[in-house]
């Protein structure tokens, strides 16, 4: 764990002589960083500085959460969401760079449940420089608005289950999949008994985990329509849309800005690759991917104010 909560002297969210008085101590100028100290975090220090260039140009407070390749989405990222979060008023517009291939969708409930709890009445927006899988699309489903680009891309709502096969090596299933190929060839069956393809095939899917599966669909569908409905939207359609592999053959498969504008319905702010505003949020979301490249089971998560990294 590698974690730096930003102190500024001149903030109002600081550690102030009122705040050191009722602690019976004398106030006292807040320490400078050594050379050497900064110098270490000179990285660190030009993000945040990016950061707070952005919030001014914005109006609004931001935050980023960016996974490396072999890491997800954990229970253990909401000490860096609490982080985040740890200054910013109850109520106040708050802007979330999300980039994730997916994980545990309880832990994304609960994330996205930290975000709004401090949003409240204010706005929530997501920006998604390149993209929000799985269960980083779910919680992007929480934003009053998604801010996308040439380069942004959700995902379907498609669990992906590790499971042990006959050999003891780990498979991982696609739930989705899993589910159709069972209805498929159950319905082949009934159609005809004697269908050895079907036979076979049923054969090699297991019921227990069938019904674990829908368990696990109907779970990921549940806290989709929940976000949904808080904003208002269309509930039972998109999550619909986001989990028919008719549609989307493919976990990976791209669902760009156009798709989720039209096809979704979700209120989308499209910038194109030249935008300003846009260009800053891609060269954050570069120093913070760079931040945590060489080692890939890394998240990071980072605010004018904080900023700390998991490794999973």
């Amino acid at each position: 764990m590698d974690s730096l909560g930003e102190i500024d002297a001149n903030s109002k969210e600081s550690v102030g002589a009122e705040n050191v008085s009722n602690l019976g101590v004398a106030s006292t100028e807040a320490p400078k960083k050594t050379p050497m100290y900064e110098a270490i975090h000179a990285s660190r220090y030009h993000r945040q500085s990016l950061i707070k260039q952005i919030e001014e140009a914005c109006g609004c407070r931001l935050i980023s959460y960016v996974c490396g390749r072999g890491a997800e989405i954990h229970r253990d990222d909401a000490a860096g969401f609490v982080e985040m979060l740890h200054n910013i008023p109850a109520d106040t517009d708050i802007d979330l760079l999300l980039h994730t291939g997916g994980g545990d969708i309880d832990a994304a409930e609960k994330l996205i449940a930290l975000v709004q709890a401090t949003v409240g009445k204010a706005r929530l927006r997501v920006i998604i420089p390149d993209f929000a899988k799985s269960a980083g699309t779910i919680m992007a489903l929480a934003a009053d608005t998604l801010i996308m680009s040439d380069s942004s891309e959700l995902g379907t709502i498609d669990p992906q289950i590790w499971l042990k096969d006959g050999h003891g090596n780990w498979i991982c299933h696609s739930v989705l999949s899993y589910l159709d190929a069972y209805k498929t060839h159950s319905e082949a069956l009934r159609s005809n008994p004697t269908d050895p393809v079907a036979r076979l095939m049923l054969g090699k899917l297991d019921p227990a985990t069938v019904r674990q599966f829908e368990a696990v669909k109907e779970r990921a569908r549940a806290v989709a329509e929940k976000l949904l409905k808080r904003k208002g939207r269309n509930w039972t359609k998109i999550p619909g849309i986001l989990m028919d592999i008719d549609r989307w053959p493919s976990h990976g498969q791209m669902i760009n800005w156009k798709d989720a504008r039209q096809e979704l319905e979700l209120d989308v702010e499209y910038l194109p690759p030249t935008n300003e505003q846009w260009r800053a949020y891609w060269r954050l979301y570069c120093l913070l991917r760079l931040a945590i490249n060489d080692k890939d089971n890394q998240n990071i998560f980072e605010s004018s104010y904080a900023s700390l990294i998991l490794e999973q």
